[in-house]
């Protein structure tokens, strides 16, 4: 935001944000409560997620650092229909809802930019929804991992960084803990996937890729 707006509303920005801090495990905001406001991630990792099933989540995407959260909540009815928990301490710049639409209506790049985000980011949710429709599982576990590869990137060590438990990473295939914990064993023992603690590091990219187009 603070990129993308006009200078001369730089020094709202700085009156009406609020720096929050928020520890391992603590909700930014709740699935079905009033939207508040917007939340932009200066550290750490968050994940957003919604209800599936019974006593189960759905990883719907991970916001770290320069990312925004709360931006679903937007619309008629401004109940946010995700959750948003951190994966790390993290820090957090927060400014109300009444102000963030007041800084939409001035500053038309940034409107512009959120626009093609919110396109982007729907794209991504319609090919999430019909991959859990139609892939195997063994297929969402692949695609995930690519997916964390290409959003993280990989340490000095070849392993995926980011610190996911394996309990979010099977929320973000969209499957149970046990099958996760089955098909990455699996995919080690085919020297595709390299494991250590919850580490993971891929092997051999190109099997990865055949697998993450499984009932595809």
């Amino acid at each position: 935001m603070c990129r993308s707006c006009q200078p001369e509303w730089l020094k709202a920005i700085d009156v009406n944000r609020q720096v929050i801090e928020f520890k391992r495990g603590e909700e930014l905001f709740s699935e079905g409560n009033t939207v508040t406001g917007m939340y932009f991630i200066h550290s750490g990792l968050v994940k957003v997620h919604k209800k599936w099933g019974d006593n189960k989540e759905l990883i719907v995407r991970f916001a770290k650092a320069g990312a925004i959260a709360g931006h679903r909540g937007l619309g008629t009815d401004t109940i946010y229909p995700v959750s948003a928990t951190a994966l790390s301490n993290i820090e957090a710049c927060f400014v109300d809802l009444d102000f963030f639409i007041a800084t939409l209506k001035v500053n038309p790049n940034y409107l512009f930019e959120l626009m093609m985000f919110f396109a982007a980011e729907l794209k991504d949710s319609e090919k999430r929804m019909r991959n859990l429709a139609h892939m195997s599982t063994k297929g969402r576990i692949g695609q995930s991992l690519l997916s964390l590869v290409n959003k993280f990137g990989t340490d000095e060590k070849g392993f995926i960084d980011i610190d996911l438990s394996r309990q979010d990473l099977a929320s973000y295939s969209g499957t149970t803990y046990e099958t996760l914990f089955k098909i990455l064993n699996e995919m080690a023992e085919a020297n595709i996937l390299k494991l250590v603690d919850k580490k993971i590091a891929i092997s051999d990219i190109e099997k990865l890729t055949l697998v993450s187009s499984e009932g595809n």
